[in-house]
């Protein structure tokens, strides 16, 4: 299908900023406020030594495995959410979630359970170092009760953001932070008459703000008669004809975030057994890293929302334009954070217990990282756009093949070969120039709208046909 883009209707940009604004910017904050209370985290175990940061960071890539694992689900979810919200077909949209709610939580108790019971083995997928596993053992013992608590949380916020109701997520991330940071101060350091925990002080906090976040999200949807949240028996109420559809849909999401998880553990375990000062600003650059990207994903729901609810209303022509103009946005949103970052890094850095070798490898990280976020971001939004259209599999499969083919071997002959970390690191995204051209190319021709709802799909039949 090529788009006719000869249309004369003038793009309204007041409304569509109006738009985007209302979702992205309460996402945004959100984000922004549990990356500040994970750096928050970094600075208060700074004060433990460069092996507490470096363990405690490797203990988070675990739980981004753990989001990897069930975020394909979360992705196919979003896309029958947006695309039901905007067709208001309600059975629809209580069906999509009690189905996504059902699947990540299971994956929650699974790496939950996993991590309760052999935390050694899980720290040994990332490091051959034993002080660092020492320290992450007794850290993620502890985290592993809040994964299902924070996959309910996921669960919860997509439903929200998909029927735009955005400010719930965000003042309960926000009442989480804050008592996480207050729970850490008084654990790790030993304050009001605790005793002085140090990591797994660390880790308690992050349960207890996980029951926070649940708490607030539940409590005040109920207070405010959210819609869909507490229809339970339509939950389950699955026709094999839509399990089906909805597996054949997230199936391509399912195997990137599944993919790139590993790979991501891969170039964990590649960086986990450099030396210490490596491994440290590896997990302080994570940190930092989650700070761009926080800011920047509420910008990419708003996009899989705005974009997602017009294929679903029978619109393509304006998710079209509204999702070439979200990519660019989103760019410029992410330059300015870069900008930012860097400008304050020297402080930042310092702060979060980096010194010497370790705050060298950690500049270089987060330059590198700044300068290719440009085009990583703008690849980000176009594939979660592709998603919520109805096209999951194209950004995926570029994504998985140019990992597998040409990242993780370069990067790992390269540490064969005894090259520096920061070049090694520098070759972590020499796939996303390439990809970026493709993407581009896949965005302007329109092929990727492709409608699971009935009005979208006579929208499509009536396009084409005048095309």
């Amino acid at each position: 299908m090529k788009i006719n883009l000869s249309t004369k209707e003038k793009f309204d940009w007041n409304s569509f900023l109006r738009e985007l604004c209302i979702i992205a910017i309460p996402v945004a904050l959100q984000n922004l406020l549990t990356t500040t209370g994970s750096m928050v985290d970094t600075i208060m175990l700074a004060s433990l030594g460069e092996e507490t940061v470096g363990a405690v960071g490797l203990c988070a890539q675990y739980s981004e495995l753990l989001f990897s694992s069930y975020w394909g689900f979360v992705g196919g979810g979003m896309l029958f959410l947006a695309q039901y919200w905007g067709a208001k077909d309600h059975d629809g949209i209580v069906r999509a979630f009690g189905l996504t709610l059902s699947i990540i939580m299971l994956v929650a108790f699974a790496f939950s359970g996993f991590a309760l019971y052999a935390p050694e083995l899980c720290l040994s997928l990332y490091t051959d170092k034993e002080a660092l596993r020492d320290i992450g053992v007794s850290y993620i013992s502890i985290c592993a009760y809040a994964y299902p608590l924070q996959a309910l949380s996921v669960g919860i916020s997509t439903l929200l953001r998909s029927i735009e109701r955005v400010r719930l997520p965000m003042f309960a991330g926000f009442a989480a932070v804050i008592v996480n940071c207050v729970c850490n101060y008084i654990l790790i350091y030993g304050k009001l008459g605790f005793p002085a925990l140090g990591a797994p002080g660390a880790a308690i906090g992050t349960v207890i703000s996980a029951v926070v976040n649940v708490l607030v999200l539940i409590i005040v949807s109920y207070l405010n008669h959210t819609p869909y949240l507490f229809k339970l028996r339509g939950y389950f109420r699955w026709t094999r004809a839509f399990i089906r559809e909805f597996i054949w849909k997230s199936l391509p999401i399912l195997a990137n975030e599944l993919a790139i998880g590993i790979s991501n553990l891969l170039i964990a375990t590649l960086f986990g057994h450099q030396v210490e000062s490596v491994i440290a600003a590896m997990a302080v650059l994570r940190t930092l890293e989650s700070l761009i990207v926080g800011f920047f994903s509420g910008f990419s729901n708003a996009a899989t929302v705005l974009v997602g609810k017009k294929v679903g209303e029978g619109e393509p022509i304006i998710a079209y334009r509204r999702a070439i103009r979200i990519v660019y946005f989103c760019a410029g949103m992410t330059a300015v954070i870069c900008c930012i970052l860097l400008l304050v890094h020297d402080p930042l850095l310092h702060a979060m217990g980096l010194s010497g070798d370790s705050y060298h490898y950690g500049f270089a990280f987060l330059a590198t990282f700044s300068v290719v976020a440009l085009i990583r971001m703008q690849n980000w939004v176009q594939n979660d756009i592709f998603r919520s259209a109805g096209n999951p599999a194209f950004g995926s499969t570029l994504e998985i093949t140019f990992m597998y083919l040409l990242v993780l071997p370069t990067i790992y002959f390269l540490a064969y070969k005894g090259v520096s970390p920061i070049i090694i690191f520098m070759c972590c995204y020499i796939d996303e120039p390439i990809r970026y051209i493709m993407m581009q190319y896949h965005m302007y021709s329109g092929k990727w709208i492709r409608p699971v709802t009935e009005e979208g799909k006579r929208a499509m039949e009536t396009l084409n046909s005048d095309n």
